[in-house]
């Protein structure tokens, strides 16, 4: 099965969501148009409703081959998997051959015992928020423990890859930096939940924009039957 440049990823995708008898498939590789400013916002905003209603969402892992582990790959590390990870109820890892990750024969990956406690050992998530979780403002504080040691390749996307997990809707403004994003998104979960002790997370100390109730610590840097992909290349 070709592997090789996004072309490559996106046939092999719909190789195997054709063999599992699904008539639609989204890719985020090539299904967002990132140079629309309105479809954008739209994007953001509805990133994790889409993965959140998909029948299945294929996560493809470049990095990991052969009987290698899934916790140490990219894709655990990066801001925007993280939604990813947490919207979908039904999830399948393959590995860079396009196989499935310890040729797990399930529908549902996120069932199986030994996968759950490696993603827990990966993320410091509890097995109930991978295996059932809703967008809000409930263990806000953990939420944002589980971001603080993720990146991103612009700064401020690791405050918009938290809008669905919180199930907020500031506006989308890219050129702001990390810290006014963030202070934005930290406003909104204050006025939300009349939390004023959340953002004690690792990071460096800024003011700028943040409310003075949180003024601590924050980090700087289908409808229908659809599958959807995400990958740990590109």
């Amino acid at each position: 099965m070709p592997t090789v440049g996004g072309f490559g990823k996106l046939q092999a995708f719909c190789a195997i969501t054709c063999k599992q008898r699904y008539l639609w498939a989204w890719s985020d590789t090539c299904c967002v148009d990132k140079y629309g400013s309105a479809e954008l916002q739209e994007t953001i905003r509805s990133m994790f409703t889409w993965y959140h209603q998909s029948a299945l969402t294929i996560v493809y892992l470049a990095d990991v081959h052969g009987d290698a582990s899934l916790g140490n790959s990219e894709w655990l590390s990066r801001g925007w998997t993280l939604q990813e990870l947490l919207a979908p109820r039904s999830i399948q890892f393959y590995t860079q051959n396009w196989s499935p990750y310890r040729n797990l024969g399930s529908l549902n990956h996120k069932m199986d015992d030994a996968v759950l406690e490696e993603l827990r050992g990966a993320t410091g998530i509890d097995h109930r928020f991978l295996t059932d979780f809703s967008p809000g403002m409930a263990d806000a504080r953990s939420r944002l423990q589980w971001a603080s040691l993720r990146r991103t390749t612009r700064p401020e996307d690791i405050a918009y890859s938290l809008f669905g997990i919180f199930n907020v809707h500031p506006p989308v403004m890219y050129g702001e930096s990390a810290e006014h994003a963030l202070g934005r998104l930290l406003a909104e979960i204050v006025s939300k939940s009349g939390g004023i002790s959340l953002p004690d997370w690792a990071g460096k100390v800024t003011n700028v924009s943040t409310p003075p109730e949180c003024r601590r610590k924050v980090i700087g840097n289908k409808p229908g039957d659809r599958v959807r992909r995400s990958d740990s290349a590109g």
